[in-house]
């Protein structure tokens, strides 16, 4: 176990959990940060983010305002949580025993920001084999349909891969993929600070704008992915990943980050 058990709270899932998770492609975890891991943790973000990051700009792009790749490179707490926190062995139970982290970022959404972001799955921004990688969304605020919260569709993963067409200069440009959704099965996803959603790959969710004026909405977005997993839109190259359980085939897996 983590030397970091102070910031953070350690229980596997349940057998009930395990089924949900299957039939609903989602689950809430409660309090899966402490109070002393929830200031840490937004104390080292926001140190980060204002470094780089002014109020949200209407003229700027998504990925401008609301994200901040790479935030275990700037956060020793987020660090800990993404290598050695409680979703590590959470992911594991729901990916197998080799495991490597694809993905850290901060995705905000502060007072001001309206800006809905449309139906998609996670696996259509980096479609990644084998299909069984995992988004979690750690909520450093109280998220709610005032601040855009998530909404997601209850077991819309089910339907597999949705494949859309973009264009060289779309990709380029970090455009939106939007797919088509059935707004009225959606369902909010309204978190406490602290607690953690995780879904998985082919879940279908959006987020509308933040209304609140006084209140942000801060995510830590963290990705998790079979050790061995490839991008199948890159050539199948395997996805560069810190290895956080069990082992890998790949040698540039197993020696990403290795120093951190």
């Amino acid at each position: 176990m983590s030397k970091h058990t102070g910031l953070f709270n350690y229980r596997p899932l349940t057998t009930e959990e395990l089924d949900e998770y299957g039939g609903k492609g989602y689950l809430i975890l409660k309090n899966i940060l402490t109070e002393k891991g929830l200031q840490q943790m937004k104390e080292e973000a926001m140190q980060a983010w204002n470094a780089e990051k002014e109020s949200f700009d209407p003229s700027k792009t998504w990925l401008q305002n609301s994200l901040l790749v790479n935030i275990h490179h700037r956060s020793t707490a987020i660090k800990a949580y993404y290598f050695e926190g409680p979703l590590v062995d959470i992911a594991s139970q729901l990916i197998g025993p080799n495991v490597k982290g694809a993905t850290s970022q901060l995705t905000f959404k502060m007072r001001g920001n309206t800006k809905p972001f449309g139906w998609h799955q996670d696996n259509g921004y980096g479609e990644l084999e084998p299909y069984n990688a995992l988004t979690t969304l750690t909520a450093l605020d109280d998220t709610d349909r005032g601040n855009g919260c998530l909404w997601l569709i209850p077991g819309s993963h089910k339907g597999g891969q949705i494949r859309v067409h973009q264009t060289e200069e779309q990709k380029k440009s970090n455009s939106e993929i939007i797919v088509q959704a059935d707004d009225s099965k959606a369902i909010p996803m309204e978190m406490e600070a602290g607690d953690a959603l995780i879904f998985n790959c082919w879940m279908l969710h959006k987020s509308d704008g933040n209304f609140s004026k006084d209140r942000d909405r801060r995510i830590l977005f963290l990705r998790y992915a079979d050790a061995n997993a490839v991008e199948v839109y890159n050539n199948r190259k395997p996805r560069l990943g810190k290895l956080v359980k069990g082992s890998t085939l790949f040698e540039e897996v197993a020696h990403f980050e290795a120093d951190l």
